[in-house]
């Protein structure tokens, strides 16, 4: 990553340097703003091989993506600057923004800090996380066609998980782990899409030759799986959201904590926007880049308007006090000079 220079104040701070934070910059450098993002530097994508889904960049490593991405916000005049961000305050002029000891000020604040993974407590999980052991069929679907698939069941979207699975694979296995008894609905729809339900928790996952071989149960029985799903809880990633009064939300599906945001990307503190995953907990890298994109523009669009109500009051009221009395000293002080 390139060591920018910080300046002291900025039109836009953006905190999170993934696909949101620097489509975000990068719309707001083309618009001529001061904008800088700090990228702490913990990508949630990086285990995997490649972005999924992508129009015209897909399978494209992930750092290769955000290398790609900050040097293009580099090509505007933006900074990206590699930090985390330990506080922010608000007043009222602005933000100060704290990272690594030291503050700049900033008149918005685009939040993409994104999300944290959470894990059930299953030995082996967090190791093959992004790798054989995967939550999304639309970023690794494709990857994973026609191998066993073990769903593991941890809550209220397992099912729907399994059923979004059956259409890459034939062979498709829900662990009832830890979910919620299935209603007699849900128990159909597995039924008729032939998709078996293995009762227990899981202990651990068979690992052979550094892949999964199979899932293992607390009977000790090894239920062979190529690879395994699981619905991760998602939490937004900011310790200083509460600094800032925000407090991430619940999410209606029961999948984690987001921070709400109006559908420009408009948070409840004035001055503040957030965007990608962090308000989005589903969003892709495309649909993330497109709300960082958008709400950039929400952002300069608002700087705008309060640029145009400043020039329009002063052009309003050209002459203060302060400036009459020195357009006088200048009157006068031509005429003692003759002029």
């Amino acid at each position: 990553m390139v060591i920018d220079q910080l300046n002291n104040d900025y039109d836009v701070v953006v905190i999170g340097g993934g696909a949101a934070g620097l489509s975000g910059a990068l719309m707001l450098a083309r618009m001529r703003r001061s904008v800088v993002v700090f990228d702490a530097g913990h990508p949630r994508n990086a285990p995997a091989e490649g972005v999924h889904g992508l129009l015209a960049r897909d399978g494209t490593p992930p750092g290769e993506l955000l290398e790609r991405g900050r040097a293009e916000v580099h090509g505007y005049g933006g900074q990206v600057v590699g930090g985390e961000v330990t506080d922010v305050v608000r007043d009222a002029e602005g933000f100060t923004v704290t990272v690594d000891g030291r503050s700049v000020r900033a008149r918005r604040l685009l939040l993409t800090t994104g999300l944290v993974d959470e894990l059930p407590e299953v030995p082996g999980l967090r190791e093959r996380w992004g790798r054989d052991v995967i939550h999304c069929p639309y970023c690794h679907g494709w990857e994973v066609r026609d191998l066993a698939i073990g769903v593991l069941g941890t809550g209220p979207m397992s099912v729907h998980q399994a059923l979004l699975f059956r259409q890459l694979s034939a062979d498709v296995v829900v662990f009832s782990h830890t979910m919620a008894p299935l209603t007699a609905e849900q128990s159909e729809e597995l039924a008729a899409r032939s998709i078996r339900v293995v009762d227990g928790a899981v202990t651990a996952l068979h690992i052979v030759d550094d892949r999964i071989a199979g899932v293992r149960l607390t009977d000790g029985t090894v239920v062979a799986r190529d690879v395994v799903t699981v619905g991760s809880r998602m939490v937004a990633r900011a310790p200083f959201l509460t600094s800032l009064g925000l407090r991430p939300t619940e999410h209606p599906a029961g999948v984690g904590e987001y921070i709400p945001t109006d559908p420009t990307g408009r948070t409840d503190v004035p001055g503040v926007w957030a965007a990608g995953n962090v308000t989005d907990l589903m969003a892709q890298v495309g649909a993330a880049a497109a709300a960082g994109a958008a709400a950039a523009a929400q952002i300069n669009a608002d700087l705008v308007a309060e640029e145009t109500s400043r020039a329009v009051a002063a052009y309003r009221e050209p002459f203060s006090v302060g400036t009459e009395a020195q357009l006088c000293e200048v009157v006068m002080g031509d005429r003692r000079h003759g002029i």
